[in-house]
């Protein structure tokens, strides 16, 4: 299947809603939301939802689409830093492999209290990390699965964080495409794509099938899958996540000047 028929997914359930029932005329790479912006650029997909730091770093080759990402609703339930200390008393805090935007994100909040822990890259195993650091930050279905084990070692949501210090949400996710694709197979995807999240938001059955599937897959409770879709976790960017996306582009990771989009706004 050509690239251009190729959608890039991250390989956790908050973007199942999106992909959930896609016809054949699309074909489906799943990986870590890091690997994504590697493969958007190779062309090996047409669209892929990447780190929202990544976007930063390739904007000169890159273009958002309008209207989709992965928007935390105050607590997202899946960026969460773990430890068996207070965050003030962290001597140092394992970053996973796996991010980068909360990686930014985690450094900027450690800023703005000014705390200075020791910050080391792991592959993103809560145990190991947590065995040799007093903080580790986890991120996607193995953040939901650890908080739901042990809230107890649950030291902060960074999306509470980032909506508490900012006030605004928090757009850990931006579906992107590369300036050189095909723009009519680009807005083809935008259209298959939200037609999707719409059918998952209005159709009750598809919801509980999306759901179902998702606990299956992740290991986790229908009950928690249903709570992170419903209260923590959105597919649609509003007017209140395009003003968040743009302060984090803008105070965390350094961009100039708004996003370039295609599509229209909703």
């Amino acid at each position: 299947m050509s690239w251009e028929r190729v959608l890039g997914r991250v390989s956790f359930i908050n973007c199942d809603p999106v992909f959930h029932s896609l016809d054949d005329r699309w074909g489906i790479l799943a990986a870590p939301p890091s690997w994504l912006t590697g493969h958007l650029l190779r062309k090996d997909c047409i669209t892929a939802p990447i780190p929202t730091a990544d976007y930063a770093s390739h904007q000169d080759e890159l273009v958002l689409i309008s209207d989709i990402g992965i928007v935390g609703r105050e607590e997202v339930g899946s960026v969460l830093l773990f430890g068996n200390r207070p965050l003030e008393s962290m001597r140092d805090i394992a970053l996973p492999s796996d991010s980068s935007t909360s990686r930014k994100l985690l450094t900027w909040i450690l800023n703005e209290r000014g705390l200075d822990p020791k910050l080391v890259e792991m592959g993103p195993d809560i145990d190991s990390m947590l065995d040799n650091c007093d903080g580790a930050l986890i991120i996607g279905d193995r953040a939901i699965s650890a908080a739901y084990s042990d809230p107890s070692i649950v030291q902060m949501d960074l999306s509470r964080e980032w909506t508490d210090i900012t006030g605004y949400p928090m757009v850990f996710g931006v579906f992107a495409a590369r300036k050189d694709s095909h723009m009519g197979y680009v807005n083809e995807a935008r259209e298959a794509m939200l037609e999707q999240y719409y059918r998952f938001l209005e159709d009750e059955q598809v919801k509980m099938s999306v759901i179902d599937n998702a606990s299956r897959n992740a290991g986790i409770s229908v009950d928690r899958v249903s709570a992170y879709f419903d209260h923590e976790v959105t597919n649609l960017m509003d007017e209140e996540s395009l003003r968040g996306l743009e302060l984090f582009l803008g105070k965390v990771c350094g961009v100039e000047g708004p996003p370039s989009w295609i599509g229209p706004s909703i």
